[in-house]
């Protein structure tokens, strides 16, 4: 094993005793190897102390350049993925995942720093990049309607998905914690849902609407009858969803109907409807969607479209709301 195998294998290690999720896990160790496996190919490099910012700036320039699923950790995940089958294969890497990938590459260079395995930091003076953010526009109730009129909600997976697509919409509550829910997490008296396990593993409580307390009732009414599996909207054999699994149905249901849509896409569109149509502050927001400060909530959801400003303008208009 190289002394960049056992720094990595010592990260990961750091990383999971901070019980981060799976997918921040995977994400970490497949971009980290990748940097390894270039450092190896390209400098002969296999322990982090010889590594210069000069060495990053490279692998950025190195990115931008190669296509997508072009190059992977393993040579063998190939005849099992099959990546040259994907319709993006070889497409330009973005700059957002280009900055994800720099942005694990400092988490680890600043622990082997913060352990002093290495005495030089070679990431302390490269600017993160910033890739420039995509208007996300809101779903029209019209957009909403015609996906969730595609479930068919006799049957056991499509029912429960439709309402797992209304949850979402009403709470902003993130795909990993909807499929983690458990039927004692709800208060139905206080219409009050808690969050045990969110991204910052923080417990908090997120509200629904009356519309969405009829849902739920009858929708534990229908699991009941089907299973007694501890959570609230497991597969039709009493186990726990797979994120991937609802993400698969409720894009398909969109592309049924024209709409690209997605679990991220809900909760982007519940924080625009409460700040926009319900006048609604991004204090109590932030609180709602579990961020770790306001100006997190504050930075994912300024990318308002024009037509969205108008709209708020329209019911704060200084005339409007003054006997003058």
């Amino acid at each position: 094993m190289t002394e960049i195998e056992l720094q990595i294998d010592s990260f990961m290690l750091y990383c999971d005793s901070k019980h981060l999720s799976k997918k921040t896990l995977s994400s970490y160790e497949q971009t980290i190897k990748l940097f390894a496996n270039f450092l190896h190919d390209e400098f002969n490099i296999q322990d982090a102390v010889k590594v210069k910012s000069a060495h990053i700036r490279h692998y950025i320039k190195y990115l931008r350049e190669r296509g997508k699923y072009s190059v992977v950790v393993k040579e063998s995940s190939k005849s099992m993925n099959n990546p040259q089958n994907r319709n993006d294969y070889n497409k330009t890497i973005s700059d957002t995942t280009v900055a994800n990938y720099l942005r694990n590459i400092k988490v680890f260079f600043n622990f082997l720093h913060q352990e002093r395995e290495i005495k030089v930091n070679p990431v302390e003076n490269i600017s993160n990049i910033k890739p420039q953010r995509k208007k996300k526009s809101l779903l029209s109730p019209e957009d909403i309607k015609k996906v969730l009129n595609t479930f068919d909600i006799t049957k056991f997976h499509s029912y429960r998905s439709w309402v797992q697509t209304r949850l979402i919409l009403d709470t902003g509550i993130r795909a990993t914690e909807c499929v983690n829910l458990r039927p004692e997490n709800i208060d139905f008296k206080n219409k009050a849902i808690l969050i045990e396990n969110p991204k910052n593993n923080q417990e908090r409580y997120v509200y629904f609407g009356f519309k969405m307390l009829n849902d739920l009732k009858r929708w534990m009414q229908y699991r009941d009858r089907y299973s007694d599996s501890p959570y609230l909207f497991p597969t039709i054999r009493g186990t726990k969803l797979d994120i991937r699994n609802f993400e698969r149905t409720l894009k398909e249901a969109g592309k049924k109907v024209g709409i690209d849509i997605h679990p991220h896409q809900l909760r982007n569109n519940f924080a625009k409807y409460y700040l926009v149509e319900g006048n609604g502050d991004f204090a109590t927001l932030s609180r709602l969607l579990g961020h770790s400060s306001v100006e997190v909530t504050m930075k994912a959801y300024l990318d308002f479209t024009d037509q969205e400003v108008m709209k708020k303008y329209q019911k704060h208009s200084p005339l409007n709301n003054l006997d003058i």
